[in-house]
């Protein structure tokens, strides 16, 4: 059987060989000792009634965590801390938009989580009810998802901001009872009305009858419609405490919807019991954090890493938790995020590479980290995207020495670490450019396109073994059929990730690009994240993206964006020719990499992704889709006009495609 060591890491007296991550992982990754092992970790959480089945195999694909045991999620984030520890800081709201910090102890916020889970109860929100939350970077949206997880419904949080088709698209889908919205949300130069837009999504989704609870902020008064929106904190006041209700562990928690490429977006449901236990673990092991430690996540609670890093991760280990309204850069500079991290004396950190690049593009010596404080931080993590080498090793330098730098590989569909560094069981070196290696229970395999494993440092599809861990999506929302078709079909007994990347021969594994985003120029699989690495470890560049554009010779060729540092200041054509010159001797002519273009910015979704497919169709000639998500969409006329230049799109301009390219011939 298990045992543990001085750091309560569990362990196993067969391996005493191993160190405690190669220990954890032969565990959670072995059939005989999985269950065992999760069975372990699901006592870091308190149940009403301990799960007897661990894991129910019965109906594979669609496998059940913890089907059997009962407990409330919003009990365990909130009420068992503040029974012990009542006047410990819960939450820390921090605006600098507004210029407004706030702080809760978990007293008064299981007291305003009670009541207002009240206050839903009166509008008839009962167990498995859906409850849509259309809200900004506020407290009260810190309440309401916790008031929906004490009533046992099922909330949804839809991107504060989101334009009506794609928040209609999202109501329709899940059918809620109530929605739960805020009259703004503040950017550094507007103000956006979701009032606004919510009643106009409303109207698309035919759901006109829904009712709304509205916070009424100061900065945008709207007229409330009788009998239809209801004030946030009158509502509150009017509810009574209300106790925790027990739900089974299989019962879903949440649904997080992302955008599908029908159209129709897909409902990612998140069990209770998985959720609370690997988010249990993770704040345990890879960013060893404990009760009473502070978090700073600098994520938007509409994105997976705010459902598991700002709300429920370290609530449920009694962690104080960060809600941030600002931006990196901007609100005022690009020091922000590390005079918050100094005057909270913040242990942890989770941020995005975008973000990162940002603030790097702004503060490239890294002053600003430097300046601050931060000999309490501990972890500096990323997701969201992959981290490019410059960027990581800007950090490296920039953070404390004793601050370890974790690049995390995630995903919306798994809720926690699919690769990732380790705090608190076994550090391993940091490498640039990997996200270390897997988490205990995923086990990964790269395979090729017949489903067989490939060996290391061989570029191939990420995949993970059936049964995922604890946390994993058991189905898309009402639709067994996508979730099997998207996931499932691609590699039979694995979770096909949609990635592409390899395992180096130290086991560390390297997410490379989507499997989409693989370029296949004259039989060649080139990968673009390797072209962009590139590409960003010139001196004056920030930022690149890489994509295809159609050839009627090779199939497909690269085509690269690059956004300069600030104040650099270089003749366009003389940089493109490096750049292109850079590639052929980093990559190889192979590469057929000859269309290179500067931009002032990149097009991003509003979570900072950049939109490869808005490039790729302009280089292609087609008309760009522009999803609602886009955070700037006065970016793409320039780079339309660009693409023209450069003899993409519609019309080639002899003369410029001459004057950048004609001094490097290409190789056959």
């Amino acid at each position: 059987m298990v045992s543990k060591d001085e750091s309560n890491h569990v362990l196993h007296p067969n391996f005493p060989e191993l160190n405690p991550y190669e220990q954890h992982f032969r565990l959670a990754g072995d059939d005989k000792t999985m269950e065992e092992f999760w069975g372990e970790h699901a006592k870091l959480i308190d149940w009403t009634k301990f799960p007897k089945t661990i894991l129910d195999k019965n109906e594979p694909p669609f496998f059940k965590w913890f089907p059997d045991g009962e407990f409330n999620t919003c009990y365990n984030c909130l009420d068992r801390h503040a029974a012990t520890n009542g006047d410990r800081l819960a939450l820390i709201y921090e605006s600098p938009i507004t210029k407004t910090t706030k702080q809760y102890t978990f007293n008064e916020l299981k007291q305003q989580t009670a009541k207002f889970a009240g206050a839903l109860a009166n509008h008839g929100v009962t167990k498995g009810d859906r409850v849509i939350i259309y809200m900004p970077m506020i407290p009260e949206s810190i309440i309401a998802t916790l008031a929906c997880a004490r009533l046992g419904a099922i909330h949804s949080i839809v991107f504060g901001g989101f334009a009506a088709k794609e928040l209609a698209s999202r109501i329709k889908d899940a059918d809620p009872k109530i929605v739960v919205s805020a009259t703004c949300g503040i950017e550094p130069h507007k103000i956006v009305n979701y009032k606004t837009m919510l009643d106009e999504a409303l109207k698309i989704a035919e759901k006109t009858s829904i009712k709304k609870i509205i916070v009424k902020r100061e900065q945008l008064k709207v007229d409330f419609i009788e009998g239809e929106d209801f004030d946030f904190h009158e509502e509150l006041e009017k509810g009574k405490e209300v106790d925790p209700v027990p739900v089974l562990g299989s019962d879903p928690l949440y649904i997080l919807y992302t955008s599908g490429t029908t159209g129709v977006p897909k409902g990612i449901v998140r069990e209770n019991g998985g959720n609370a236990v690997a988010l249990m673990y993770s704040m345990k092991y890879i960013f060893g954090l404990k009760p009473g430690d502070i978090y700073f996540s600098t994520s938007d609670i509409g994105w997976v890493v705010g459902h598991s890093y700002i709300i429920y991760g370290p609530l449920l280990n009694g962690t104080t938790t960060i809600l941030f309204e600002g931006k990196p850069t901007g609100t005022p500079d690009s020091g922000i995020l590390w005079r918050i991290a100094e005057k909270w004396k913040v242990r942890g950190m989770y941020s995005s590479p975008t973000a990162m690049r940002a603030v790097r593009r702004e503060d490239p010596e890294g002053k600003h980290i430097q300046a601050a404080d931060l000999s309490n931080l501990v972890s500096f993590s990323m997701a969201g995207e992959r981290v490019d080498i410059p960027t990581s090793h800007w950090l490296i330098k920039s953070l404390p020495k004793t601050c370890l730098v974790n690049d995390n590989y995630w995903q919306t569909e798994t809720g926690w670490s699919i690769g990732t560094n380790f705090v608190n069981l076994h550090t391993f070196p940091v490498k640039p450019g990997s996200t270390t290696k897997p988490a205990p229970g995923m086990r990964v395999a790269i395979l090729g396109e017949d489903c067989h494993q490939l060996p290391p440092k061989t570029l191939g599809n990420i995949c993970i073994k059936l049964p995922m861990p604890p946390s994993f999506m058991p189905t898309l929302y009402r639709n067994d059929k996508a979730f099997v078709d998207r996931y499932l079909r691609e590699a039979p007994c694995y979770y096909f990730t949609g990635d592409a990347g390899f395992v180096d021969e130290e086991g560390y594994l390297h997410v490379t690009t989507r499997v989409d985003d693989i370029i296949n120029t004259a039989g060649h699989r080139l990968s673009t994240s390797q072209m962009e690495e590139v590409l960003t470890g010139h001196k004056d560049i920030v930022e690149a993206a890489v994509l295809s554009a159609k050839d009627e010779l090779k199939g497909e060729v690269p085509v690269g964006f690059v956004v300069m540092k600030a104040g650099a200041s270089r003749d366009k054509k003389e940089l493109i020719k490096e750049l292109i010159m850079k590639i052929r001797e980093d990559i190889g002519p192979v590469a057929s990499f000859n269309y290179c273009m500067v931009v002032d910015k990149l097009p991003k979704t509003r979570s900072g992704k950049i939109l490869r497919n808005v490039l790729r169709a302009i280089v292609d000639g087609e008309q760009p889709k522009i999803p609602p998500t886009i955070e700037d969409d006065s970016v793409i006329e320039p780079i339309k006009a660009e693409a023209l230049k450069c003899g993409l799109g519609k019309k080639a301009n002899i003369e410029y495609e001459e004057a950048t390219h004609s001094a490097i011939p290409e190789e056959h």
